[in-house]
C-alpha cells in the first residue's frame, strides 16, 4: 500500500508541475502582449491517509499526535495577476492605457467583451476598434455635441468628415477714444434743391405738394410734366457716409409704390438711427421725410464719421434695358460733428457664414467727472432692408475706465438663410480706454470674437476621464464621446476569450459601468499602452523550481520502482 501510494502521489506531482510549467510558458510567451495579465498556479493538499487520530492526555500519559500520510496535491486555482502593468508612450493618440482598475468595453459579433489592451485604431467607418476589429464602446453625443449617457454606443471619430461652425456670441472691442475731444452738437441735415409735386406741371403753391402717399409713378419735380419714375423701373441708391461709399440698395417701382417707400429705402440704406435716447436735431428725430413744401429732408446722426453726403449720380434707374441718372440734387445745411471713430469687423452665424458689422462711436456728452460715448451698429448682412442693428452708450470715468455700459447686446436677423435667427451677440467695451492724445484721436478695433467659419475635424485628444475632444481646423473644440470602463466585483471570475479579451463569467459578477476616474475606476492615459505584467525574472525562477520539483517527483517514482524490483527478487 505504501509504495503504491508513493507512485500515485508522485504521478500527481508530475501532472501539477507540468501544469505549472505550462502556465509559466504562457506567461513568458505573452511577455510582449499589450495588456496581458500573468497567471500562476496555486497548489493545495489532497486527502491524507490517517494511521492514527492520536489520543488525549491522561493522568499517566501526555497524549499522542495524529499519524497521517498525505496523498499528494492538486491545483486549487489558476490565478490571474491583475496588478498594473508598465505604461509606455506610443505614437498614436488612439492608443489608451488604464492607470488603475477597470476594463475597456469592446463589442463583437457575440456581444460585449472586456480588455486591458488599449492599442486601438480608427476603422474605415471612423469607429475606434481593436486590431481584431472589435468596436470600442462608450457614450456618444447628440447633434449639439452633448454627451448621451443613457446607453453605450460605438465610439466614432470622423476625422476629415465632420464639419462644424460656431456662431459668434461674444465680441470684445478694444482701443482708445479721446474723451477730451469735441463733444457732438449736430448731425447732418440736407434738403433737396427742388420741390416735388403729385401732378404734371403742378406747383406747391397750387396745392399739388407731394406727400408720403404719392405714387412714384405720379411724382414730378415742381413745374415738370414728366414723371420721375415709371412702373417697372428699378431705382438704385448709393450714398456716402463718413466719406465711405455705402452698399447700393434698390427699389422696384410698381403701380402701388409710394414716395414713402422711396424715403424708407433711403433711410435704411444710409443707416440712420432714431428713437429711444438717440439725440434729435432741432426737436426732429433723425430720418428721411418730405416736408410741407415738397422738399425731401434728410437728418443724420451726430459724429463726424456719420456725416452724410448726397450728390448727383447717387440715384439711378433702369427699365431693364436703359439706365439713367435720376437728378435729385441736395443742399447740405449742416455737417455732423463730434469726436468719433469707426471700425468694421466680421462675426459668424450658426452656419459659419461671415456677417459684416460696422461700429461707430462719437463723444455725446461730457461733465466734470465722466464722458459719454454713443455707439451705432450697422450691417448690410442683416436679413431685413434696414442696415441699422442697435445703438447705445457707455461712460468713461475720470481715469479713462469704462464705468457703465461695458457689456451690451445686439441682434442680427438671418431670416434669409438657414442659420439660427436672430443672432444674439454680447458686445464688450470694458477693455477700451478713454485716454488718448489729440494727434492720435480715437481708434477702436475688434479684439476678439468667439465665432468661426466652417472647419473639418483634423485631430482629437482623449483626456484622463475618457472624454474625446475633437479639434477642428478652425480652432473649435467639440466633445465627440467618452470612453466607458467596466469594473467587476471578482475579476478572477472572468473567462479568457482570446485576442486579449475576457468574457463575463458566472463568478465574476455583472459589469459595473463607470466613467474613468469615478467609483474606483482608473484614469485614461492617451497616447500610451499598458504592457504585459509578466515578470520574466520571476517566471524563470519559478520555471527552475517547477522543473526541479518535476525531477524530484520523477526520482520518487524511480526509487519506488527500484524497491519493487528488490521485492520481486526476494520471491525468486
Amino acid at each position: 500500500m505504501g509504495l503504491t501510494s508513493a507512485l500515485t502521489t508522485s504521478l500527481n506531482g508530475l501532472a501539477l508541475n507540468e501544469q505549472t510549467i505550462d502556465v509559466i510558458g504562457n506567461n513568458i510567451a505573452n511577455a510582449g502582449t499589450n495588456g496581458y495579465k500573468a497567471s500562476n498556479v496555486l497548489f493545495q493538499t489532497q486527502l491524507s491517509r490517517t494511521l492514527s487520530v492520536g489520543s488525549r492526555p491522561t493522568t499517566g500519559n501526555g497524549g499522542t499526535n495524529p499519524k497521517q500520510i498525505g496523498l499528494g496535491a492538486n491545483s486549487a486555482a489558476i490565478v490571474k495577476d491583475f496588478t498594473q502593468g508598465s505604461i509606455t508612450n506610443s505614437a498614436s493618440p488612439s492608443d489608451l492605457a488604464i492607470q488603475g482598475d477597470g476594463f475597456f468595453i469592446v463589442s463583437g459579433s457575440d456581444g460585449n467583451v472586456y480588455s486591458r489592451a488599449g492599442n486601438f485604431n480608427l476603422s474605415s467607418e471612423d469607429s475606434l476598434v481593436t486590431p481584431a476589429g472589435l468596436r470600442v464602446q462608450g457614450y456618444g453625443v447628440d447633434e449639439d455635441f452633448n454627451l448621451v449617457t443613457t446607453q453605450l454606443t460605438d465610439i466614432e471619430i470622423p476625422l476629415g468628415d465632420l464639419t462644424v461652425a460656431q456662431q459668434t456670441r461674444n465680441v470684445e472691442i478694444s482701443g482708445a477714444v479721446l474723451s477730451t475731444g469735441n463733444v457732438a452738437t449736430q448731425g447732418t441735415t440736407l434738403s433737396s434743391q427742388e420741390a416735388f409735386v403729385n401732378t404734371a406741371g403742378g406747383t406747391v403753391v397750387g396745392g399739388d405738394t407731394a406727400s408720403g402717399v404719392t405714387l412714384l409713378t405720379d411724382l414730378y419735380k415742381e413745374g415738370d410734366t414728366t414723371a420721375l419714375f415709371n412702373a417697372n423701373d428699378v431705382i438704385s441708391f448709393t450714398p456716402r457716409k463718413g466719406g465711405r461709399l455705402l452698399e447700393t440698395q434698390t427699389l422696384a417701382v410698381t403701380a402701388t409704390t409710394t414716395l414713402s417707400d422711396l424715403l424708407t429705402m433711403m433711410d435704411r440704406t444710409i443707416g440712420i438711427h432714431s428713437g429711444g435716447d438717440v439725440p434729435t436735431e432741432g426737436g426732429s428725430n433723425p430720418g428721411v421725410s418730405i416736408d410741407a413744401n415738397g422738399l425731401i429732408q434728410v437728418i443724420g446722426n451726430q459724429g463726424s464719421v456719420n456725416d452724410i453726403s448726397l450728390t448727383l449720380g447717387d440715384f439711378t434707374k433702369t427699365d431693364g434695358t436703359t439706365a439713367a441718372t435720376v437728378e435729385i440734387p441736395f443742399t447740405k445745411n449742416q455737417t455732423a460733428d463730434g469726436e468719433s471713430s469707426i471700425t468694421d469687423f466680421i462675426v459668424y452665424d450658426s452656419l459659419g457664414q461671415e456677417v459684416n458689422v460696422k461700429l461707430t462711436t462719437y463723444l455725446e456728452s461730457r461733465d466734470s467727472t465722466s464722458s459719454t460715448f454713443r455707439y451705432f451698429l450697422e450691417s448690410n448682412d442683416d436679413s431685413d432692408a434696414d442696415v441699422v442693428l442697435s445703438n447705445g452708450s457707455f461712460v468713461f470715468d475720470g481715469v479713462g475706465e469704462v464705468s457703465s455700459g461695458a457689456i451690451q447686446q445686439f441682434s442680427i436677423d438671418r431670416n434669409n438663410t438657414a442659420a439660427v435667427s436672430p443672432m444674439q451677440i454680447n458686445i464688450d467695451f470694458s477693455t477700451m480706454t478713454g485716454i488718448s492724445t489729440t494727434s492720435a484721436g480715437s481708434a477702436i478695433t475688434l479684439q476678439s470674437q468667439d465665432g468661426s467659419s466652417p472647419g473639418s475635424l483634423s485631430r482629437f485628444v482623449i483626456d484622463e476621464t475618457g472624454i474625446i475632444n475633437g479639434i477642428f481646423d478652425n480652432g473649435i473644440i467639440r466633445t465627440l464621446g467618452q470612453v466607458v470602463l467596466a469594473r467587476f466585483s471578482n475579476p478572477q471570475g472572468l473567462l479568457d476569450n482570446g485576442n486579449t479579451t475576457f468574457l463575463e463569467g458566472v463568478s465574476s459578477g455583472t459589469p459595473f459601468l463607470v466613467t474613468p476616474g469615478n467609483f474606483g475606476a482608473g484614469t485614461i492615459r492617451a497616447g500610451s499602452i499598458e504592457l504585459s505584467n509578466t515578470d520574466i525574472g520571476r517566471n524563470l525562477v519559478d520555471l527552475i523550481v517547477s522543473s526541479t520539483n518535476y525531477r524530484g517527483n520523477a526520482r520518487v517514482i524511480d526509487s519506488v520502482q527500484r524497491l519493487i524490483d528488490e521485492l520481486l527478487l526476494l520471491g525468486r
